[in-house]
C-alpha cells in the first residue's frame, strides 16, 4: 500500500579510492606548499595578500586529480594544462583587483615553474607506490570474465591495462563453441556457464564480470543465482558500445536504476560553473574590446549602406530557433539585409566584410548573446535552421550537438574545421569534434580552446 511513497536506494555511489583521496588534497597542497617555499626561500613574509592567495589557490585546485594511473606523458600534459589554466585565472583576478604589485616578480615566476615539476615528482612517487602496494600477494585479486564476446575481451584488455588494479586475469566462461568466441578469447576460455559457481568456490576467485548480451536473461538470472552461495563480487557489464556515449552516467531515480546513455554535461554544478564563467569572462572581454568594437562599427557603415549588425535565426540550446548577433559583412539589397549564406568568393562580400570574415571579428557581437544566455563563449557553432534541416537526416547524431548552448568558438574550429562546410565530408568532421566536446568538456577544455582562438585569430592568415 506504501510501496510507491517509499524510497528505496538500488545503487549507490562507488566509494572514493585511497589514491583518489590522497590525490585530492595532494595537489592542492603541493600548490600551495610550493608558494610558500618560495616565500620562505626570498625570506618575504606570509602577509595578508600571501595568505589570500593561498586560499584562493587551494579553492580552485581542490580536488585534485587523480594521475597515478595515467601514462607518464598523458600527466604530463594534463598537469602542465591544468597549471597554465589556473594561472590565467589568477592573473585575470590579479588584474581585475589591481593586486598583482602585491607580489614579487620574482617569487611568481619561481612558483610558476617550481609546481609543476613538484606536482608530476609526486606523480612518479606514487605511481611506483601504487605498484609496490598491488604487487603485494594479500592485495591481488583473481577475476573471470563470463561470456567470450567482444565485450568479454574488452573487460578483460581493461582489467590487465594497468599494474596498479592489482587484478589477476584467470580466464573466460561461455557456452559457444569455439569457432564462435572472440579468437582473442579463444585459449583462455575456461569452461561453460553451468561450470563458472564451482569454479569461484575451488579457486578462490575474488571477482566476476558478467558479459552477456540481455536476451539472455534466463541464463543470467540462473548464473546470478548460482554465484550467490560463493563469496565472489560480481559485476554486470551492459553492451553499449555499439552506440555513441554522451555523458553516459548511472543513476539512481527514486530507487530505480538508470543508465544515461545521452545526456548534456551542463547539469547541476557543472552548468552554474559554464554559466558564470561565461558571464564573467564575456562582460571582461567586452570591456577590453569595446573601442575595437566601435571602430568595426564605423568601418561597417562606412563600407556600404545598412545596419551595422546583421540578425540571423539559429537553432540553439535543445534545438530552440535564437538570434544571433553579426557585424554585417554583405551589401544590404533593395527589400533589406540579405539572408543566403555567402560563399568565399561572394560578391555581395563587401571588401571590409571579408577582412571581417577572415579575421572572424565579424562574430564579435556575439558576445552579447552569451550575456544574454542564448549562446555561451565555447561550444558548437551554430549552424544555419536550413543547415540543420538538410543535415540532421545525413549525419548521425547530428542533433546531439545541441544539447548545449551553441559557442562563439569551438573544439571544432580550433582544431582547422571553421568556415564553410560545403560537402558532407566536412560537416561530419566537425560534428564528431563537437560530439567529443560534448564527452570530454571540463573548464580546463574551455580556456584551452578559448587561448587557442586568440592565437588563430592572432596567427592564422589563412582563417575564414
Amino acid at each position: 500500500m506504501f510501496e510507491d511513497r517509499t524510497y528505496t536506494r538500488t545503487f549507490y555511489s562507488a566509494p572514493q579510492s585511497v589514491t583518489s583521496f590522497v590525490a585530492a588534497f595532494l595537489e592542492p597542497a603541493i600548490t600551495v606548499g610550493c608558494f610558500l617555499a618560495v616565500l620562505d626561500y626570498h625570506d618575504l613574509p606570509v602577509d595578508g595578500a600571501a595568505m589570500t592567495l593561498c586560499l584562493l589557490v587551494f579553492a580552485l585546485s581542490f580536488p585534485g586529480r587523480n594521475r597515478f594511473k595515467d601514462p607518464k606523458l598523458t600527466a604530463i600534459v594534463d598537469i602542465s594544462t591544468s597549471w597554465a589554466s589556473l594561472l590565467a585565472i589568477l592573473a585575470l583576478c590579479g588584474y581585475a583587483t589591481r593586486s598583482l604589485d602585491l607580489f614579487d616578480e620574482e617569487v611568481l615566476i619561481a612558483w610558476a615553474v617550481l609546481t609543476p615539476v613538484v606536482q608530476l615528482a609526486a606523480v612518479v612517487v606514487g605511481r611506483e607506490i601504487v605498484k609496490m602496494h598491488a604487487r603485494r600477494p594479500e592485495a591481488r585479486r583473481s577475476a573471470i570474465v563470463v561470456g567470450a564476446g567482444p565485450l568479454g575481451v574488452k573487460v578483460s584488455r581493461a582489467l590487465q591495462g594497468h599494474e596498479g588494479f592489482g587484478i589477476d586475469f584467470v580466464g573466460f566462461f561461455d557456452d559457444r563453441t569455439d569457432m564462435r568466441v572472440h579468437p582473442d578469447a579463444s585459449d583462455k576460455v575456461l569452461g561453460r556457464l553451468g561450470d563458472v559457481s564451482s569454479y569461484v568456490m575451488q579457486h578462490g576467485i575474488k571477482e566476476v564480470y558478467i558479459t552477456l548480451p540481455l536476451t539472455t536473461q534466463p541464463r543470467i538470472k540462473a548464473l546470478l543465482e548460482s554465484l550467490q552461495e560463493t563469496t565472489a563480487s560480481l559485476f554486470f557489464v551492459p553492451d553499449v558500445f555499439g552506440i555513441s556515449i554522451i555523458q553516459g552516467r548511472l543513476q539512481d531515480v527514486n530507487g530505480v536504476p538508470v543508465v544515461g546513455i545521452l545526456e548534456t554535461p551542463f547539469t547541476g554544478t557543472n552548468a552554474l560553473v559554464k554559466r558564470i564563467t561565461d558571464i564573467v569572462l564575456s562582460t571582461l572581454i567586452l570591456v577590453l574590446i569595446s573601442p575595437l568594437m566601435l571602430l568595426i562599427a564605423i568601418g561597417v557603415k562606412l563600407s556600404s549602406p545598412g545596419p551595422v549588425i546583421f540578425k540571423q535565426k539559429r537553432n540553439g540550446l535543445d534545438g530552440e530557433e535564437i538570434t544571433v548577433y553579426k557585424f554585417r559583412t554583405m551589401r544590404t539589397m533593395d527589400n533589406g539585409p540579405v539572408i543566403k549564406q555567402a560563399t568565399r568568393d561572394d560578391p555581395r562580400v563587401t571588401r571590409f566584410g571579408a577582412f571581417l570574415r577572415r579575421t572572424s571579428l565579424d562574430e564579435l557581437p556575439q558576445f552579447f548573446n552569451v550575456l544574454q544566455g542564448r549562446m555561451s563563449i565555447v561550444g558548437p557553432r551554430p549552424h544555419a535552421v536550413a543547415h540543420n534541416e538538410q543535415y540532421r537526416k545525413m549525419i548521425k547524431a547530428y542533433m546531439v550537438r545541441h544539447k548545449v548552448k551553441p559557442g562563439i568558438t569551438g573544439w571544432a574550429q580550433v582544431n582547422g574545421h571553421r568556415g564553410e562546410t560545403d560537402t558532407i565530408e566536412k560537416m561530419e568532421a566537425r560534428v564528431e569534434y563537437d560530439l567529443e566536446y560534448l564527452r570530454n568538456w571540463s573548464l580546463g577544455l574551455d580556456l584551452l580552446i578559448i587561448a587557442r582562438t586568440a592565437r588563430l585569430m592572432l596567427f592564422d592568415r589563412h582563417a575564414y
